[in-house]
């Protein structure tokens, strides 16, 4: 997520940047943008692949300290002398990825991270409710309401990937806060970094007839994305359908009703009781990890929404219109 060909979105359209003039500064103004850290290394190539398309944007000049790309001085859009294969790229450093694991929803948990392409445990020493407040604003699951320094979340095996945690809590991701050296540590299984958050994550659905029906997707990692249908139901559907203050579900499907979707397919094994305040209080496997394809998407069909500015009275004279509809209609 933190690596690639660059593109921006304008006139509806994601479109490339010409790598002309493309350099370390402009790089990390992206990065910083996307909250990947700092360039690492940019190119000027198709090292990612070749895109298809208008080619936005030429002559980029970054001083590095932009808050957006736009912010640079290039040329005016569309106006450029670049051919496919210049395309403007840049690798970040991070964010390392992150992820709760065994926890009772899917903003708690051990915490894990991501290096040297395998997932290992963070050490709990050191490990207080500031690093958790930066785990818990990077997975989009609000504040960190409790830190565990045990086996809360249960035993894991593998790598011990950090270790001295010391982070003041404004960090924009886990990584950016000073630890020890990836793999070293004095730490034992047992001792893992854990943190319950407030919660809870965005939810949307996409594509329906009205604003209480379609594909229902999550914002995670600045992105929304699907939610697969496997193990999706109707108490499932009843949460997505009142946080969203559309009542409850009268349908929910698992198909693409909705239309198909591209990215990445976020959740998978999302299991309700009905009763949870918002989707990230059900259980469900970690960010990510899903055996889905595109096609398996959750999705719901809500009675409808919920009318919130009527009076105290207005609503009763509701209620006695309905009932006696209902009365006339059953000959009661």
């Amino acid at each position: 997520m933190c690596s690639g060909r660059v593109e921006v979105y304008h006139n509806s359209t994601w479109s490339t940047v010409c790598g002309k003039s493309w350099d370390i500064k402009a790089g990390n103004v992206v990065c910083r943008v996307l909250n990947c850290g700092t360039a690492r290394l940019v190119t000027t190539a198709v090292s990612n692949g070749v895109a298809t398309g208008n080619i936005w944007l030429e002559g980029v000049k970054c001083n590095g300290t932009e808050r957006a790309l736009d912010q640079c001085p290039a040329s005016p859009w569309k106006v450029n002398n670049c051919t496919h294969g210049e395309f403007a790229e840049v690798s970040c450093s991070g964010p390392v990825p992150v992820r709760l694991v065994n926890g009772n929803n899917m903003c708690s948990g051990r915490v894990e991270v991501y290096h040297n392409s395998t997932w290992g445990t963070v050490c709990g020493r050191s490990w207080d409710i500031n690093a958790g407040n930066v785990v818990c604003r990077v997975l989009n699951c609000g504040t960190a309401r409790s830190v565990t320094t045990a086996v809360s979340y249960g035993e894991a095996t593998g790598n011990i990937w950090l270790d001295g945690v010391t982070c003041n809590g404004t960090e924009p991701a886990l990584d950016q806060c000073p630890a020890g050296p990836w793999g070293v540590n004095n730490c034992t299984h047992g001792e893992y970094a854990g943190v319950s958050c407030s919660g809870p994550v965005p939810v949307r659905l996409v594509n329906g007839n009205n604003m209480c029906s379609g594909r229902v997707e999550v914002y995670h990692n600045s992105t929304w994305i699907t939610v697969c249908g496997t193990s999706w139901d109707i108490n499932a559907g009843n949460v997505v359908c009142r946080v969203l203050n559309c009542g409850t579900a009268r349908l929910v499907t698992t198909a693409a009703s909705y239309g198909e979707a591209t990215g990445n397919i976020w959740l998978d094994g999302v299991t309700c009781n009905g009763k949870e305040p918002a989707l990230d209080q059900c259980p469900a496997s970690p960010w990510r990890l899903n055996n889905c394809t595109h096609g398996e998407y959750a999705e719901v069909s809500c009675s409808g929404k919920i009318q919130e500015d009527f009076t105290r009275s207005e609503r009763f004279e509701l209620w006695g219109k309905i009932r006696a509809v209902n009365r006339w209609q059953t000959g009661g």
